[in-house]
C-alpha cells in the first residue's frame, strides 16, 4: 500500500517521502531469530453500537508484520517464516483497484501459509475518496451513494474472504489511499462509505478494519469517531513512514484516546527490499497490535 500524502502535507510529513535526498537512515528490519510475538484471542467481543449485534471473537496479534503487492510464493513464505522475525502478512483479498495480480492467492495458499504459522491482514482496495488525485486508482466514491457503495464493497470482501477460507471474526481492512484534506464533502463521503463498509462486514459476522494515511483518512475517521458517527471500524491501520516500529508514535489524530485496546497497526516504512534465504521481496514494514485473520 502506498500512502505518500499530498503536496500540502509534504512539509509536515517529509518522512513519508522516502526516496528523497536527506531522509534519515531507515529503521532496521525486525531481528531474524527473535521470539515470535504473542498471539491471543479477544476475550470480550465488541457490540455493533448501531445495531446491537454482538460481534464474534477476533484474533489478536502483537509484533512485526509486512505487506507486499502480491501474495509471495509459498517457498518464500516458508523461508521468511523460518529466517525472519515477521509473523503477519498483509494480503489483498478483493477490490477492483488492487495494484497487482493475485494468481497465487487461493484458499490452499492461505491454508498452507497458516500452517506455517502466519497470521493475515486481509485488505480490500476498491473505490477511493472523491477528491483523490491518484492516477492509478481512478474509481471514486459517489458522495450521494457512499453508504450503499460501502455496503456493496463490504459484501464483495465477505465473498472473497469466504472463498479463501476465512471464517467469522476475521477482519478485512478497507484501503483508502491518501487524499487532500480540506474538502468537507469529500471527507464526509469517505466516512459514509466506511460506515456502509462496517455495516456489511458486521452483518456477515466479520470485523471491520480501515487503512489510510495518518494525515488524511485516519484523521477524518478520528474526527468522525469523536463526533459520534457509528458504526465505525473495529481497528485502524495508519500509514506514517517515520521508522518508528510501534503503534503509539506517529499516530497523529489517533492519540491518545482512540482505537487503543489492541486495535492499531502502524505502517512505518515503505518500499524496502528484504531477503531471507535468497528470497527477496519489496515490502512495507508494519508493527501490529491488532485484529488479524
Amino acid at each position: 500500500m502506498r500512502s505518500l500524502g499530498t503536496a500540502a502535507l509534504a512539509a509536515a510529513s517529509s518522512v513519508l517521502l522516502l526516496g528523497s535526498v536527506g531522509v534519515p537512515a531507515a529503521a532496521a528490519a525486525p531481528r531474524p531469530g527473535a521470539p515470535r510475538p504473542v498471539r491471543t484471542v479477544l476475550a470480550d467481543p465488541a457490540t455493533d453500537p448501531s445495531s446491537g449485534v454482538r460481534l464474534p471473537e477476533g484474533e489478536l496479534y502483537s509484533g512485526p508484520g509486512f505487506d507486499a503487492c502480491t501474495a509471495p510464493p509459498l517457498a518464500t513464505m516458508q523461508t521468511w517464516w523460518d529466517d525472519s522475525a515477521y509473523g503477519a502478512v498483509g494480503i489483498y483479498v478483493s477490490g477492483s483497484q488492487r495494484g497487482c495480480s493475485q494468481s497465487r492467492l487461493t484458499a490452499d495458499w492461505v491454508t498452507r501459509s497458516r500452517d506455517m504459522g502466519w497470521k493475515f491482514v486481509p485488505t480490500h482496495v476498491g473505490l477511493q475518496a472523491p477528491c483523490s488525485t491518484s492516477s492509478n486508482k481512478p474509481k471514486h466514491i459517489d458522495p450521494a451513494n457512499a453508504v450503499a457503495q460501502g455496503q456493496q464493497e463490504g459484501a464483495e470482501a465477505v465473498s472473497a474472504m469466504r472463498a479463501l477460507g476465512f471464517g467469522d471474526g476475521s477482519p478485512v481492512y478497507l484501503d483508502i489511499e491518501a487524499y487532500p484534506r480540506g474538502d468537507t464533502r469529500c471527507s464526509q463521503a469517505v466516512i459514509d462509505f466506511t460506515v456502509g463498509w462496517t455495516q456489511a462486514l458486521h452483518a456477515a459476522g466479520h470485523l471491520a478494519g480501515f487503512y489510510s494515511s495518518a494525515e488524511s483518512g485516519i484523521a477524518d475517521l478520528a474526527a468522525a469517531a469523536r463526533a459520534g458517527s457509528s458504526p465505525l471500524p473495529d481497528a485502524v491501520w495508519y500509514a506514517r513512514w517515520d521508522d518508528h516500529a510501534n503503534t503509539t508514535d506517529g499516530a497523529g489524530a489517533l492519540n491518545p484516546d482512540l482505537w487503543t485496546d489492541h486495535r492499531r497497526i502502524h505502517q512505518y516504512r515503505g518500499n524496502v527490499q528484504e531477503s531471507y534465504g535468497g528470497n527477496a521481496l519489496t515490502i512495507d514494514r508494519d508493527e501490529l497490535d491488532s485484529l488479524v485473520g
